[in-house]
């Protein structure tokens, strides 16, 4: 299908056959695009996903900082392809995808098929998806859940079934044991049920009471797993939301224009300050409703304290297909649409294929402007200490940060170390000090790996030598480092 064909506004809506065929032939190359990139950008896995795939090792209700969702996915999909990079990634390789394939069919409930097809591509085009894409992460599921519960909304505000409303209590309950930024999803179902006397009819009838019985159902086993350890993910989420930061509004806002590309946000804006004629709509307020109560909630996070850029990831979902729709609408809009998908077409060429195209003009890949280098030279780090680790079985390993820690969990896993988190204040601030604190057994050895002063720690040794220094050159102006030192005859805390 042609790009004149895809925008044109004279021609009939496109069969949802062909439409849908187009769709999966680009989801197939986008896909085998990421998996060569992953392949061959030089970078392993970034921290949280070596974290998380230490999660997946030991399958629970819940961890630390997230709930258990992400680490049954890496469980599923190395179990299926291996625990090699495009093993543990593969649920974020599918998810987005499957996203886009969701937008599609609501797309097409909403509006008609072009403008499906149209969103579905914007959607797997976004900064914010060529970037997410490569990595596995919670806000791969989130923003699948986050669509579904979309569909399963609006089907439920439509049709008024049991079954309707059961269905969005499963999307939003296995959103929640996703992440729990699901729950803002409340104040879409909450806006579009009381700004509607319809609707207000529906919020004193079982349907949306059903719906929260049933996320509440799917949610419980988090909850439990929380009570019994002490609410660590709650803590830990309101910890983050509530640090005493500067505020960071301005550039929050630039974050998510980047994140959806800046001529696809003209779209979303339209959408939102043309209010009075989006709100007519039943399709555009369902979107409107899906990702503006959201971000509102994190621009208020974000004038006050700071807010992480993809704290508002699940708006570029409905936002990205109210985009679509709202440029559709005039054919100077639509060209503006079709500039909006070649420009983030282009990002992702640029991101992508960054260390060819600087290879073309003879330029070094420098760390200063390489978007992989927090990825680079973890494994090898972590082969470095295999010898030691080796000649030492019964010694716990134990880092200074999370970042080694985790990644020496994972590359050396033939080798199954045995990691261990420094705790003398038997404080739970990760998932290391919840599941794998150094226990305080007397006369235990460790290899501590560190790049500062190990004396806090050496003085509760007997025997402290250093064995080795590490060091991979992962730049030209950049290198990963780390000291070896062996500690034995444990004192205790």
């Amino acid at each position: 299908m042609s790009m004149t064909r895809m925008f044109s506004e004279d021609r009939p809506s496109t069969p949802a056959g062909p439409a849908l065929a187009a769709l999966m032939v680009a989801i197939v190359l986008l896909t085998i695009w990421r998996i060569w990139v992953i392949t061959h950008s030089g970078a392993t896995l970034y921290v949280d996903e070596a974290y998380y795939w230490g999660w997946s090792q030991a399958l629970a209700w819940g961890y630390f900082s997230k709930p258990p969702l992400v680490a049954a996915v890496i469980k599923a999909s190395t179990a299926w392809l291996g625990d090699g990079l495009v093993g543990v990634k593969a649920g974020s390789l599918l998810l987005y995808p499957a996203t886009a394939l969701l937008l599609f069919g609501l797309g097409r409930r909403l509006y008609d098929t072009r403008t499906a097809l149209v969103a579905a591509l914007a959607f797997l085009t976004l900064p914010i998806t060529t970037a997410l894409s490569l990595f596995i992460s919670t806000d791969a599921l989130l923003l699948f859940f986050w669509t579904a519960s979309l569909w399963a909304l609006h089907t439920a505000l439509e049709r008024n079934r049991a079954r309707d409303w059961v269905l969005l209590g499963l999307t939003c309950g296995l959103g929640l044991m996703s992440k729990y930024t699901m729950a803002a999803f409340a104040l879409t179902a909450a806006l579009l049920l009381l700004t509607s006397p319809e609707g207000r009819r529906k919020l004193v009838s079982p349907g949306p009471w059903i719906t929260a019985l049933v996320a509440l159902a799917v949610l419980a086993p988090n909850l439990w797993w929380n009570w019994a350890n002490g609410f660590p993910t709650f803590r830990h989420t309101a910890e983050i939301t509530q640090q005493h930061k500067d505020a960071n509004l301005l550039e929050f806002i630039g974050a998510q224009i980047g994140s959806i590309g800046p001529l696809l946000a003209i779209g979303f804006i339209g959408a939102i300050v043309t209010l009075r004629s989006t709100w007519r709509s039943d399709a555009d307020r369902l979107l409107f409703a899906g990702s503006v109560p959201l971000l509102l909630l994190v621009m208020a996070q974000a004038s006050s304290s700071e807010a992480n850029a993809n704290w508002a990831g699940p708006i570029f979902a409905g936002g990205t297909l109210l985009a679509v729709a709202w440029l559709s609408r005039t054919s100077g809009r639509r060209k503006l649409l079709a500039a909006a998908i070649g420009l983030n077409v282009l990002v992702a060429v640029v991101v992508y294929q960054w260390p060819q195209i600087l290879s073309a003009v003879h330029r070094p890949l420098t760390a200063k402007i390489d978007p992989f280098k927090r990825m680079k030279g973890w494994d090898s780090l972590a082969r470095g200490v295999a010898p030691w680790i080796a000649a030492n079985p019964d010694a716990y390993v134990v880092a200074d940060e999370r970042t080694l820690l985790a990644h020496v969990a994972y590359t050396l896993r033939a080798q199954s170390p045995r990691i261990a988190s420094w705790n003398p204040a038997h404080a739970v601030h990760d998932q290391y000090q919840l599941t794998h604190s150094l226990p305080d057994t007397k006369g235990i050895t460790i290899l501590f790996l560190a790049q500062g002063d190990p004396a806090e720690v050496a003085a509760r040794f007997e025997h402290v030598e250093k064995v080795g220094m590490l060091k991979v050159q992962t730049h030209p102006d950049f290198a990963l480092r780390t000291d070896v030192w062996l500690m034995q005859g444990f004192k205790g805390y």
